[in-house]
């Protein structure tokens, strides 16, 4: 605990060791709360996890010991609460770290993610994907690699976030249709040895970018307390669909749920990457919206933000106009599609459709209705996404989900990389 006390006796420190020996199992839910943000206070904490004050104080003195989660000292209480106030929980500004790799259709990022979807520090991104793609990940991870030198924070493990459906269970990026890599890339494995050669510590994850993407939101973002949540995004180039159901990712039976690019939207459109016609994935991302207005995409910045531009910049324009609200009524028929046979109770959307939804959200939201069933008896709130980078967060998120299960264990014991 922060700030200044007195030194326990050896009945006290047995006393509070019995505490934690009896809520050892409530670790893992209880940093998870505090990572979540919906355990502000360690009052909270202790109706969440249905524990004594007593046990939720020792939990929470074991984290901060873990260098997990601050204890503030002076007790506070939320606005509108009652009774007496309670001591403070934040998670440890100068804590441990998961190292976040991105690789897209533009470029590859890495980022340090410390708890609570904090973004501690970010390497200067690269514009160019390598067809070979152990060089992409060893560059991506050296770049990592520094940034834990620089700012010597420690690491409990890497995510990597690909834009491709990752075939479980060995982690094969089975459609990386808009990289120049070869179908079945064993990302995971490749990924997993450039962290190791790097003397990375913990263990290694790969993902598919929306559905990491998806994961952060419901966590710490605009998806955060909905039971079952669907993301719909655009990366730099086709578009991705993810499901939270329970607060846990659905990734169906081998990991290639949710393949929302290949819907059909149009059925006399443009021929898809996938061997069929008029798919989501061609007609509603950053080239069809520029297309469609009749812009000629330029090789200076990535399409995502060129077709991001054109939107905020020349809505005015009536060919702009027009493209935009063509790609929505396209958008609103997939997501009526899938409203109908998933009954979400939330969508978010990413990439350029959160730019589409802002510059018209009546208009989705209207196709919608009246295209779903359960959107004319109510609707589904449809929301854009609020996290900046969201992808590498969720690829963090990958990492710190075996601190998040068992933090002692996790933090004690060594874990090898896999």
């Amino acid at each position: 605990m922060s700030g200044k006390a007195e030194p326990r006796t050896a009945g006290e420190r047995t006393t509070s060791r019995a505490r934690l020996d009896r809520g050892r199992g409530a670790l893992g839910p209880a940093l998870e709360l505090v990572h979540t943000g919906r355990a502000p206070t360690r009052a909270v904490l202790t109706a969440e996890l249905g524990v004594t004050r007593a046990t939720a104080g020792a939990v929470a003195a074991e984290l901060e010991a873990l260098g997990l989660i601050r204890v503030d000292a002076r007790p506070g209480s939320a606005a509108g609460s009652q009774g007496r106030p309670s001591h403070r929980l934040e998670v440890a500004e100068d804590g441990p770290v998961a190292l976040a790799a991105q690789v897209h259709a533009d470029g590859f990022r890495a980022a340090l993610v410390g708890l609570g979807g904090r973004i501690v520090a970010t390497a200067p991104g690269c514009e160019t994907v390598d067809a070979d793609p152990a060089k992409v990940l060893g560059s991506v991870v050296e770049a990592g690699a520094e940034l834990l030198r620089d700012t010597g924070r420690r690491c409990v493990g890497a995510g990597l976030a690909v834009p491709s459906a990752v075939a479980e269970p060995d982690g094969l990026a089975l459609n990386p249709l808009h990289l120049a890599w070869p179908v079945g890339a064993p990302v995971r494995r490749i990924f997993a040895e450039c962290v190791r050669a790097a003397g990375i510590g913990g263990p290694a994850f790969t993902g598919n970018d929306v559905n990491l993407a998806a994961l952060a939101e419901h966590r710490h973002g605009a998806g955060r307390g909905a039971r079952d949540l669907l993301c719909v995004a655009t990366g730099h180039r086709g578009v991705g669909g993810a499901l939270v159901l329970d607060g846990r990712l659905h990734t169906g039976s081998s990991g290639l749920a949710l393949e929302v690019g290949h819907l059909t939207v149009n059925p006399e459109g443009r021929p898809c990457h996938c061997g069929s016609r008029g798919c989501l994935d061609v007609e509603a991302d950053p080239l069809a919206l520029l297309v469609e207005a009749g812009r000629e995409p330029g090789p200076e910045v990535s399409l995502l933000q060129q077709a991001g531009d054109l939107l905020r910049t020349q809505y005015d324009d009536p060919a702009v106009r027009t493209a935009a609200e063509a790609l929505i009524d396209r958008l609103g028929l997939g997501l009526a599609g899938l409203v109908n046979i998933l009954n979400p109770d939330r969508i978010i959307l990413g990439g350029l459709h959160r730019t589409l939804l802002n510059a018209d959200p009546g208009r989705l939201r209207a196709v919608v209705a009246d295209r779903s069933l359960w959107g004319q008896s109510g609707g589904v709130p449809i929301l854009p996404c609020t996290l900046d980078h969201n992808s590498l967060v969720g690829a963090a998120e990958l990492a710190w989900q075996p601190v998040l299960d068992d933090p002692l264990g996790a933090l004690t014991e060594p874990s090898p990389t896999r």
